[in-house]
Parts: C-alpha cells; sequence; structure tokens
C-alpha cells in the first residue's frame, strides 16, 4: 500500500482525484487500481467491503479515460473516473444486493438506483459493495451475516452503523466517497467514530429508489467523504427530484459548494440543553465545549436553547421505525423475495414462510419485526403507535420553534449536538445488550423523526486505553438547509485541522 503520488491520504480526496484527473495528473485507471490496491492491504483487517468489483471497476476505468481523451473530463461528468462504494442495501443491477442478511444473499438486482446510477452518468466508478448492519439495523455493524466491520483507528473497536463500512472504508482511504443510508443515525453515528463526514440530507433530497427499505418515512440516502467540499461536490450529484420516488422533494438543487468558504460570523447557533447530559463520556463532553468556543472565536453567535421532547426521541424511535420495517419486511417471505428454506412433503404454506424467514433474518431484525408487528396489533395500535406519531410531531415542532424567528426576531441557523454520547465501543462490548446500542443513537433519532438535514464531521479525539480515538459533533438545520449547514460545518473543519487518517 502507498499514498498515489500528489495525495494528501492514500487514493486522495474526492476533490483531488477529480482534479488529477482532470488536469492528466492521473487517469481514472491509475485512481481505480491504488484504491484496489489499498482494498486489497487493508479489507481483509477491517473488513470494509462486501463485494469488490475488481475487473469491471479496472474496465469501467478505462472506458472513462477513453471517453476523457475523447470529449473532456467536464464532458463526461463532475465526478468523471473517481472511484467510490455503494452501501450493500443500494440496488446496482449487477454484483448481489445482500443487505447483509442470509434472506437475500443471492439476490440480483435487475435495476440501478437512482443515486447509484447519478453518480455512474457524472462519470464515478463504483468499485464495491460495503458492509452493514443487517437490513440497516444496528448501530454497530455487529449484525451483519458477512461479519463486523471494523473500526481502522483501533481495529478492536466497532466502526459504528449501520453504516459501519462506508464509513471504515472511507476513513482507511480506501475510497473517497461511500454512499450510506440514514434512518436513525446511520451515517453520522459511523461518520463519528470513524473521523470522517457523513451528511444525512433532508428528507427528499435524494431519491430512495433502489434503496431497500427499512424504514420509509425515515430513510435517506447520503455521502460520506473525507471532507466537507468533497460531501458538497457528492451532494450535487445525487441530488434531485426523481419521478421514480413520490417522496423525492420538487426543490431547487443548489450549488453546495459555492458557499463553503464564506465566514460564518453573525450565524445564530443553538446549543440545547439536552446536549449536555451526564451521560455524555468525559472526552465527547470536552470536545463538544472545545468547538463551542471555535465557533464563538470564528463569530456565530451561540444561543442557549431548549429541546424539550428530546428525550422522546429513542422512544419514538424504537416503535416508529420497527413498525415500518415489520411492513417492508414482510415480502420476504422465500416466495416472492429471498431464500426459501426445504420443507418436507405435506407441510404447509406458512410453515415455509416461517422457516424461510427464521433461516434467512439474524436475531435483531427479528427482534424488530417482532417488536413492529406487536405494536401494530389490535389493540396496542393507539396506545404505541399513534403515541409515538404524535411524539414525532414534538419533536418536529421543537425544531420549528427554535429555527423560527423567536421574540427577538430571530431564530437559530443552525443546532449543535454531539454525534454520539461516547467514542467507538469494542467489538462485543455492548452486542447483548439492545438498549446500549440503541442509546448510541440517542442524538441522531431526532433529525430523521423531524425530516432535517445533519451533518457529522470530526472535532476532536478521546483517549482511551491509550488509543486516540475521534469524537465527531453534528449541526442540524432547516429543512433544506444543507447549503448553510455544510458552511457552518466546513468553517469548523478548517477551524480544527484535525487529521483524519488514522495510522497505519
Amino acid at each position: 500500500m502507498g499514498y498515489i503520488g500528489g495525495m494528501s491520504t492514500p487514493c486522495g480526496t474526492l476533490v483531488e482525484i477529480r482534479d488529477a484527473i482532470r488536469s492528466g495528473a492521473m487517469s481514472s485507471v491509475d485512481a481505480v487500481r491504488g484504491c484496489l490496491e489499498r482494498i486489497e492491504a487493508l479489507d481483509g483487517t477491517v473488513c470494509a467491503f462486501t463485494q469488490v468489483f475488481a475487473e469491471k471497476a479496472i474496465a469501467d476505468a478505462g472506458a472513462i479515460d477513453a471517453r476523457i481523451a475523447a470529449e473532456g473530463a467536464e464532458r463526461v461528468g463532475a465526478l468523471a473516473g473517481v472511484p467510490v462504494a455503494l452501501k450493500d442495501n443500494i440496488c446496482l443491477d449487477w454484483g448481489k444486493t445482500t443487505c447483509c442478511s442470509r434472506i437475500l444473499e443471492e439476490y440480483e438486482s435487475p435495476y440501478t438506483a437512482t443515486a447509484a446510477q447519478r453518480l455512474i452518468d457524472a462519470g464515478a466508478v463504483i468499485v464495491g459493495k460495503t458492509n452493514l448492519d443487517e437490513f440497516a439495523m444496528g448501530s454497530s455493524t455487529e449484525h451483519s451475516c458477512f461479519g463486523p466491520s471494523r473500526n481502522p483507528w483501533d481495529t478492536e473497536r466497532a466502526p459504528g452503523g449501520s453504516s459501519g463500512g462506508s464509513a471504515a472504508a472511507v476513513a482507511a482511504g480506501m475510497v473517497p466517497l461511500a454512499l450510506g443510508s440514514d434512518t436513525g443515525g446511520s451515517i453520522r453515528q459511523p461518520a463519528a467514530l470513524c473521523g470522517i463526514v457523513g451528511v444525512k440530507p433532508t428528507y427528499g433530497r435524494i431519491s430512495r429508489w433502489g434503496l431497500v427499505a427499512f424504514a420509509s418515512s425515515l430513510d435517506q440516502i447520503g455521502p460520506m467523504t473525507r471532507t466537507v467540499e468533497d460531501a458538497g461536490l457528492a451532494l450535487d450529484v445525487l441530488c434531485g427530484e426523481d419521478p421514480l420516488d413520490s417522496t423525492s422533494a420538487r426543490v431547487e438543487v443548489p450549488a453546495f459548494t459555492d458557499r463553503l468558504r464564506d465566514p460564518i460570523e453573525g450565524l445564530r447557533i443553538g446549543v440545547p440543553a439536552q446536549a449536555r447530559s451526564e451521560q455524555n463520556d468525559p472526552d465527547v463532553a470536552r470536545v463538544f465545549e472545545e468547538t463551542v468556543e471555535r465557533l464563538r472565536t470564528m463569530g456565530a453567535e451561540i444561543v442557549d436553547i431548549d429541546l424539550p421532547h428530546m428525550g422522546a426521541g429513542i422512544a419514538a424511535y424504537y416503535i416508529v421505525a420497527p413498525a415500518e420495517a415489520s411492513s417492508n419486511l414482510a415480502r420476504f417471505d422465500g416466495i416472492r423475495y429471498g431464500r426459501r428454506a426445504e420443507i418436507d412433503q405435506g407441510e404447509d404454506l406458512e410453515t415455509l414462510y416461517s422457516r424461510s424467514r427464521a433461516e434467512g433474518f439474524g436475531g435483531e431484525v427479528r427482534r424488530r419485526i417482532m417488536l413492529g408487528t406487536y405494536v401494530l396489533s389490535s389493540g396496542y395500535y393507539d396506545a404505541y403507535y399513534n403515541t409515538a406519531l404524535k411524539a414525532r410531531r414534538l419533536i418536529k415542532g421543537d425544531f420549528d420553534a427554535v429555527f423560527s424567528a423567536d421574540a427577538s426576531g430571530a431564530g437559530v441557523h443552525a443546532v449543535l449536538l454531539p454525534s454520539t454520547p461516547t467514542p467507538a465501543f469494542r467489538i462485543g462490548e455492548k452486542i447483548d445488550d439492545p438498549l446500549a446500542l440503541y442509546l448510541e443513537d440517542i442524538y441522531t433519532v431526532t433529525a430523521n423523526l423531524a425530516g432535517i438535514p445533519g451533518v457529522s464531521v470530526p472535532a476532536g479525539f478521546a483517549e482511551v486505553e491509550g488509543k486516540r480515538l475521534p469524537v465527531g459533533v453534528q449541526l442540524l438545520c432547516p429543512a433544506f438547509g444543507e447549503v448553510n449547514m455544510l458552511r457552518i460545518a466546513a468553517g469548523l473543519a478548517d477551524s480544527s485541522a484535525l487529521e483524519t487518517m488514522p495510522a497505519g
């Protein structure tokens, strides 16, 4: 393994590779080979990938190089020749789309997801699919039929989840961009634990067509990158209305990278009382307070705010999300989709369904299906599901209130929170305590419930057992407020000047 000439990290950042290919300093084949060499060297330990399309990626890169020679890189696309990866719940019409579940271990999608197609149309080269918690249900990537991914900062620790494979691949320099999906924090939480940038866009910003559904009112695809500028470039390509997705928003797509260097002086940043929980790890609390002071030094106005219903977020989420999952996963029955169990002659269809699902789904997915079915059942629907929907509305109302004009005439432009309450935890440390794992998402689920955008950026380090582990902070903004969100995030990233490559 090694550094590609002139790049700041192995494989380089998205912008560095794009610029090198555009200038002729590097070919797409060179860039793809460099990433494949890095994957070959590290993935036996990190386990970020479920599939690597080495031969196809090199062939695709060669075709891109030929197009660049004939047409020029800018005409080929904004990501011409750049290698990228996809979370393995995003469909491609080649390879397999497994969701890291035994029930889909041989599934081949007949179509390509809109988000993936937009990358391809922009000239990107997809080098592989990344590991995840089964059907994106988890916070550690330990609930995968392929086994856990490992955090490149300390391979005894989890990379977070459910997009842990994507986070680990970017953090280890295997690719400059990987797509993840975020239903309750599954982009932002692993981004924080792996020391990279992760964006959950506003609900409807990026098409969900071709994303295997977990909870349809919460799911969003988003980019995971090394820098905020890289994330903005990815959003330029990914965002926009899609006629194939009725929930995609018919709103203008701004140039996300145009205002990244605008000063944040005068912007109002809300700091909720709930962000300063005694449950936060001391290093997380310290990094958060350091971030508040950095923002103040940069000229932002720090405003103390209250999000009174934030504490109900985990409870509401773990009713709404399993309820939707129970419905969405009903199709995986061994007949319409998925692995079909063997049954003896004379056994009935119900036996086939139950045995196929018992063999195909892992323990965490079964837990959530049963929970979701229970809260939707007769006699419990009003007590649980409807109550959770009311809590969801109150949570959204809290954000609406702090973003709206107050008595002084101005709301806040963004809300600052920790991304996670702890640094990366050891693999196996929380696997037998589902509630402890669920609480890793305490600061992230509310953005999904409210449908607003969020970004996690590296902000500092924790010292744990002699290891330096990254700590992230999170910015949340009003719906479709990604431009301001990325502007503040870029200022924070520049001011912290942290390295984002784990040692080795």
